[in-house]
């Protein structure tokens, strides 16, 4: 009697998925094996890594290619079989050598060189060995890919958060600094104090950084594009809101400092003293409800 039997190590049911949550952000996913090419074809179009088009090698063959035919091939390489941990090695350092932000996967002790050159080393926690982990900047405790695709959304939301504190720290100082500036120019006196100003400082910042630091992320931050390696952490469109809003603030702090008496106080006794100090706290009550 003859008997064959056939052995297979399926996919995890969200390997799939969370490739394809990857491709709609704007990550290239590779896969570098010591599998025959052909085994690695099969897995990778199973979990839709390889596609039309794609480019799918030996190691040997990409090791012996010079520089400049390893940077012709880049831009299409998406599985990279019977490879060894220095192939992983130069894939990852002509990436980096071209601006692509790299992240790479590893859980061998051969696999420590390509983490540590990688801008982003994740080593497999059940797996990997200590070598690995220690080379590493972030463990997947459980060996998921599914897992890399919620570190994404969380990296994403935390640097846009970042990116919002900066933007109203920005524009609550500025404002505050050319309201100050003008008032004690053509007032010789600040219409915010130094009390107010460390109070909108350590209560209104404190709180805002509070909010921004307890957002929850969303999938919708997987539905763009990452951001370059050489991108502003302010961009352009930032600074238009930081200066937009910023100069809304001033103009209408400006109107309460230079005409605030004579609308705020019609038909009203009080002493011209007396009508700068209110005059003043309404523009302090006036600046704080802007933010």
């Amino acid at each position: 009697a003859l008997a064959i039997i056939g052995i297979k190590d399926p996919l995890r049911p969200s390997v799939l998925n969370a490739v394809k949550a990857c491709k709609r952000a704007g990550i290239t996913v590779r896969m570098v094996t010591g599998d025959n090419i052909e085994t690695a074809k099969h897995i990778a179009r199973e979990c839709g890594i390889l596609d039309e088009g794609g480019l799918a090698m030996e190691g040997t063959e990409f090791r012996e290619m010079t520089e400049k035919d390893r940077i012709k091939i880049l831009s299409t390489l998406q599985v990279l079989a019977r490879s060894k941990p220095t192939d992983k090695y130069i894939l990852v350092k002509a990436l980096r050598d071209l601006g692509e932000v790299v992240a790479v996967t590893g859980d061998g002790t051969n696999d420590a060189p390509a983490l540590k050159e990688a801008d982003v080393g994740l080593a497999m926690g059940i797996t990997g060995t200590d070598i690995a982990k220690k080379a590493s900047d972030i463990i997947i405790l459980d060996d998921n890919f599914a897992s890399i695709v919620r570190s994404v959304m969380w990296g994403r939301n935390v640097y846009d958060s970042i990116r919002k504190f900066l933007q109203f720290q920005l524009t609550v100082n500025v404002a505050a600094l050319v309201a100050a500036y003008i008032g004690a120019v053509a007032n010789s006196k600040s219409p915010l104090t130094p009390v107010q100003l460390l109070w909108i400082n350590l209560i209104m910042d404190t709180l805002a950084a509070l909010a921004l630091a307890t957002e929850a992320p969303s999938v919708e931050l997987l539905q763009r594009k990452p951001y370059g390696r050489f991108e502003s952490l302010i961009n352009p469109r930032m600074w238009l809101n930081i200066v937009g809003q910023a100069f809304l603030q001033v103009t209408i702090l400006m109107i309460f400092l230079f005409d605030g008496e004579n609308f705020l106080f019609v038909g009203s006794d009080y002493s011209a003293a007396v009508k700068t100090e209110k005059n003043y706290a309404m523009i302090f009550n006036t600046f704080v409800f802007l933010q």
